[in-house]
Parts: structure tokens; C-alpha cells; sequence
């Protein structure tokens, strides 16, 4: 052991997306964590974050990293949309320090030691599973001298021998008390401000647990699925959700598996909303909801609602295809319970989508579809997902027997399915077009309000609007279709940025122009004109309720050459308010009557409104982070006033 060694460790990481403000990176922060909390190495050891965002190019974090002083140990957090930027900045680092040290870890490469190695022969080790012990071992190891050669003592590791052979340790066991893992936010390990002292991601981030006692088919959750869930402190998160609501945290989001499943849940969110009548933050909480819905979870609701404490509930069905459930392994709440829990969130106003996985093996086209038409009837903002291959799933491992061939993504590392035995690479393509626009649109809430008046009214499918748009997108000639046009052909390889482009456009001044032109020259000449008048309001109230996108260069407060309306800071937030907007009908009244069953009149009622729009929508829009794009909706209040919470449309 050399006495004198001090060493620097680099953790990279780097979001999916090209957003102005930077996605969290809690995975490294864990590990500085650990590291730095550490007596045998606080002292002797120096560790970095570096955190880039989607759209940083190779070269240019390239000239981040090693335009410095380099590192003894450069550790990449790998996903399947960087694995092959961090592989090519593997390689230059080896060509500048050939003595330094190349780890892997995170839920891509775990487990996948002779695919990594093959591909990148630059990296020297791949952690699998949990990194934060292991990591600080290895970090151990080097401080003290050990070779690269000679790591047969660390578990939960591959490595190269000197004969160049793959060597993978027994697997490390799962932390069972995760309170040793210091907090990243506690600790100082993440920066959480940015120069102007303002929170600097998006949202924050945090893990109440882990682990998930489900076992599917399509899924990894970083190898902790089929496995008992261990969780943190109560005292340790109220002590995380108490700094993010000083720092002025608009959402957290829960990286938990089931997140309303347990006990501690309810706990947690009684916090949060003590916290947030002190401080006023946070003002959402996001998570991916348990699939089956436990008294703690209607508690939970019950208590978020009463405290103005919003989120999106998720119903996590993937199909309801019986064939495609049983190839992934998994059970859904039987069809009268979701259909009971959506209608009772729809009566208390609260916002629910819904998710569905197309292409899984036992799906076909017409089973999708009808599931599609199905949920809609409850819930119109469906998450819809083409299935990928993720590594160690049992999916990826199965392969031949279901018949599956996939591709490799363009821009990414993940295996996209092209065809199986219940899915012909026809039925695949058609159904890629569908899923396009129902991303696009539904999803991400381009359009909200009509799809229940639609139905209703006019006997309107959810699939048949998104197919009216598509085929009208495909066949036009007016110019302000070409911007969809051409995101519809990147969609495909093009990932995150094609559907990102068309949702932005879509909350244009031209994309809304688009939109209003296939209206009325498609959609409206085909309704009863008993009630046409009343459809088409609707349909302006959905352009009128989408988030406000400043064009670049521009405020909205005085802008002679923009309509973005003005900003007021109301009640300590700032948003754009547009005041005394006039309806022909009380949309909003008629909405909430309609989805509670209540009959209507459809006679004109000039109604006057204001909307209330929160700043800083392009973040969400880039993201194509649907659960966030709605937080960004137009919220309403009775025209002549400007005080008090604004009410959701939805509500």
C-alpha cells in the first residue's frame, strides 16, 4: 500500500434529454456519498460529478472531462441511450491515461460483462447490481495499491484477469439497511443550486425504497424485481422533502416501484403536505403508483387532495390482452376495479393516465386497438409504449421462444421489437403510426378535453380522432403540416427528439393553426350540428388550456412582436394570465357535469374566464415528461379574479 496516494474519481452521468435544465443525477450522488462519508478515504480521496445533458455531443464532454486534471478512476452511470458516448470517452481516457480506471455500473451493463467488454474493450470493470458498497471498494482497492488484475476479493464485480478473460464475482447481496447510504442532498454530495442560488434540475428526485415483489416480463428495475422492499427512513426523507421545499422545489417524483403500496407511503405524504403548508413547497408529487390500489392508497389521494398537493395516478394495466398478460408475467386488477378507481378519481377531479405496451408477444392488432378504445372510455391520457428487449429481463432472454426478432436502436442501445409469433412487421408498422400520435396527443395532453364530449356526443373513438389527424397529416398540402410530417418519419429511429418536436410545435402559434385547420376541415363537417357549436368550443378550450411556450428571445411581458401573455407573480409563483377569455358555453361546467354522468343543456352560456399558465413549461415539453407537461396546463378562475389558487380544467 502506497501511504502518500491520493487519487480522483470522476462520476459521469447523462440525461436522455436536451433540456435546459439539467435531469438530477442521484445515481452518482449516491456513490460520491458513500465515498466521501467514508473515514478510510474522505481524506485521501477527491470526487467530481460531472453531469450532462442529452444533447451534449461526445466531443464536447470529452473536452469537459479531459481538459483538467484526469482521474484515477473515471465511473460512468450506463443506460441504454449513453452506453455508446461513455464507451467512446472510455476509449480517449485509456489514450491519455492508460494506468487509469474505466468502471461501468447501472441497470444496462449489470450482468452483461461479456457483451461490454467485447464492445468496449476500454473499460476494466462493470459493477452488478447495488454499486454503492461496491463501488467504495473499489475506490478502497485503488487508494491501496491493488492492480487491476487482482480484484478476485470484491464482490459484485466483473473484471479482466491478466489473461484477458472475463472474471465475475459472486454477487453481492442487497443492502438490507439502506440508511447507511449517506443522503446525496444531506450531505452536500449533489450541488442542488445553480449560480444564481435558484434548485437546478427539473424536478427532484428522490427514493423512498427499493425494490418491487413483482416479477415482469418487460422489466429489470435494477435487479430488484421478485425481491422484498427495503426502505429509508422516515426521518431521513421528511429531513430531504424539508430542504427541497426551502429550496422552492416545485415536484418530486418518487423513484420507487409501487410507490402508495406500503404503510410508510401515507407517512411520507403526510409530511410532504405538513412541509408544504409551512414552506408553500413542493407543489407536486409524481411517482410510478402501485399496480393494485390499497386502502393506503386512497388515503394518500384522499389526503393529497385535501392539501392541493397534485400528481398524476397511475394505471399501470400494460394490456388487456389475457395472451400479452400472460407472457409478461403478470396479473392487473380485475376490470371492475380500475374501471370503479378511474371513475372515482374522474368524480373527485383528479388527474389519471393510463399505461399500455404494444407488441408484446400474445398481442395482436385489433386486441391493442380495442384495449386501446376500451380504457379511453375511463381515462383518455394513455402512456403508450413499444416494447424493447431491456437487458436481464426475461423477455431478452426468451427470445426464441416467443419467436421475437428485434433491432437495435439508432440513437440508443436498446433492442426495439420488429416482429413474433402474434405480430407481423405490417401490423407493427401501422401500429407505430398509431402510437405516434397517441403520444403525441393524448399523452402529452395536445389535446384533453374533447375526447369525453366526443365520445359521448358523437360516437367518437379515441383511435378514430388520432387516426383522422394522421391520415389528414399524411395527405394534406398545407404547408404547416410539413414540421408533423417530418417528426412522424424521425419517430421511428429519431426516439425522445422527434416526438419532442411535434409536441412543441403542436403549443405553437402554427402547430395550433395546423390543428385548427384539420378541425374544421375534418373532424367538425362530420358532427350532429345539434352539436357542433358545443364541440368546437371545446376544442378551442384545449388549444386555449395548452402550456405557454415563449418563443426564444421572448418574455410575453411587453413583447410587441409576441402574443405570450403577461406575467404576475400570484400567491409567490409566477405564470402567465391571460384575463377575460370569453367562452360561448361554460366549458369547464359542462366538462365536469358530463364526466359525473349529469345530463346538460347545450345551450350557448357566454361564460368569461382568466387562465393561469405555470412558467417554464419547455423543460417538460423537451422531456416528453407527460406527468409534468400537465402541470403546466391552463388552470382557470372566474374572470375578475386574480387572487387565490387557480382551479385545474380538469377539476
Amino acid at each position: 500500500m502506497n501511504d502518500a496516494a491520493h487519487i480522483n474519481v470522476t462520476l459521469v452521468q447523462q440525461g436522455v434529454w436536451d433540456m435546459p435544465k439539467e435531469s438530477m443525477p442521484l445515481a452518482s450522488g449516491y456513490l460520491k456519498s458513500m465515498v466521501m462519508e467514508d473515514v478510510e478515504l474522505r481524506q485521501s480521496v477527491t470526487v467530481e460529478i460531472c453531469n450532462f445533458r442529452g444533447g451534449v455531443t461526445h466531443g464536447e464532454m470529452a473536452r469537459s472531462l479531459f481538459s483538467r486534471t484526469l482521474p484515477d478512476i473515471l465511473a460512468f452511470s450506463v443506460l441504454g441511450w449513453n452506453v455508446r458516448a461513455f464507451g467512446s470517452l472510455a476509449e480517449t481516457f485509456k489514450q491519455l491515461k492508460p494506468d487509469g480506471w474505466v468502471v461501468f455500473g447501472g441497470t444496462h451493463v449489470s450482468g452483461q460483462a461479456d457483451r461490454v467488454f467485447r464492445l468496449y474493450p476500454e473499460v476494466d470493470v462493470i459493477v452488478n447490481g447495488e454499486g454503492e458498497i461496491t463501488f467504495r471498494e473499489l475506490v478502497r482497492a485503488r487508494v491501496r495499491g491493488v492492480r487491476l488484475t487482482d480484484l478476485a476479493e470484491i464482490v459484485g464485480i466483473s473484471w479482466r484477469a491478466a489473461d484477458g478473460s472475463t472474471v465475475t464475482n459472486v454477487d453481492r447481496p442487497r443492502i438490507e439497511n439502506l440508511e447507511i447510504i449517506p443522503s446525496p442532498f444531506l450531505s452536500g454530495a449533489i450541488d442542488l443550486v445553480d449560480e444564481k442560488g435558484e434548485f437546478r434540475y427539473d424536478v427532484a428526485l428522490i427514493e423512498t425504497n427499493r425494490g418491487c415483489p413483482y416479477k415482469c416480463a418487460f422489466c429489470y428495475w435494477g435487479g430488484a424485481v421478485g425481491q422484498r422492499v427495503r426502505a429509508f427512513s422516515r426521518e431521513r426523507l421528511r429531513a430531504e422533502l424539508e430542504l427541497f421545499a426551502k429550496l422552492r422545489v416545485h415536484t418530486i417524483v418518487a423513484c420507487d416501484a409501487n410507490f402508495g403500496m406500503l404503510p410508510g407511503d401515507l407517512e411520507l405524504v403526510e409530511d410532504l403536505i405538513e412541509i408544504k403548508n409551512r414552506y408553500g413547497f413542493p407543489c407536486a408529487f409524481e411517482g410510478s403508483w402501485a399496480k393494485n390500489k390499497s386502502k393506503v392508497f386512497y388515503e394518500i389521494v384522499r389526503r393529497m387532495k385535501e392539501a392541493g398537493l397534485r400528481s398524476s395516478f397511475t394505471l399501470a394495466l400494460q394490456s388487456l390482452n389475457p395472451d400479452a398478460l400472460d407472457s409478461m408475467n403478470r396479473r392487473n386488477m380485475k376490470v371492475n376495479e380500475w374501471r370503479d378507481l378511474v371513475e372515482w378519481l374522474n368524480q373527485e377531479g383528479l388527474d389519471c393516465y393510463a399505461e399500455l405496451i404494444w407488441g408484446a408477444p400474445g398481442e395482436t392488432v385489433d386486441s391493442f386497438i380495442e384495449g386501446y378504445n376500451d380504457l379511453s372510455q375511463y381515462v383518455s391520457r394513455i402512456a403508450v409504449y413499444p416494447i424493447m428487449l431491456l437487458p436481464n429481463t426475461a423477455y431478452a432472454e426468451n427470445k426464441a421462444s416467443h419467436g421475437i426478432v428485434a433491432v437495435r436502436g439508432d440513437h440508443d442501445d436498446f433492442e426495439y421489437v420488429l416482429s413474433h409469433r402474434s405480430m407481423s412487421f405490417e401490423d407493427n408498422a401501422r401500429v407505430q403510426r398509431f402510437l405516434f400520435w397517441a403520444r403525441v396527443i393524448a399523452e402529452n395532453a395536445v389535446l384533453r378535453h374533447c375526447w369525453l364530449p366526443l365520445r359521448l356526443l358523437a360516437g367518437w373513438q379515441q383511435s378514430r380522432l388520432l387516426d383522422s389527424l394522421a391520415d389528414w397529416v399524411d395527405t394534406t398540402s398545407c404547408s404547416l403540416a410539413a414540421t408533423l410530417r417530418e417528426a412522424v418519419a424521425r419517430a421511428h429511429g429519431g426516439g425522445a427528439p422527434a416526438y419532442a418536436k411535434a409536441i412543441g410545435y403542436l403549443f405553437s402559434d402554427p402547430g395550433r393553426q395546423a390543428l385548427d385547420l384539420w378541425w374544421r376541415e375534418v373532424v367538425s363537417p362530420q358532427l350532429d350540428p345539434a352539436h357542433r357549436p358545443f364541440l368546437d368550443e371545446v376544442f378551442r378550450f384545449d388549444l386555449l388550456t395548452q402550456p405557454v411556450l415563449p418563443p426564444p428571445g421572448t418574455t410575453g411581458e411587453g413583447d410587441a412582436h409576441s402574443d405570450i401573455p403577461p406575467l404576475r407573480v400570484i400567491d409567490g409563483h409566477e405564470y402567465y394570465v391571460r384575463e377575460n377569455v370569453l367562452l360561448s358555453y361554460d366549458v369547464p361546467a359542462l366538462l365536469a357535469a358530463l364526466r359525473c354522468d349529469i345530463p346538460v343543456s347545450l345551450s350557448p352560456t357566454p361564460t368569461r374566464i382568466n387562465l393561469w399558465y405555470r412558467v417554464g413549461a419547455l423543460n417538460a415539453v423537451i422531456s416528453t415528461n407527460h406527468e409534468e407537461i400537465v402541470h403546466f396546463m391552463g388552470e382557470f378562475r372566474t374572470a375578475g379574479s386574480l387572487s387565490g389558487t387557480p382551479a385545474s380544467p380538469d377539476r
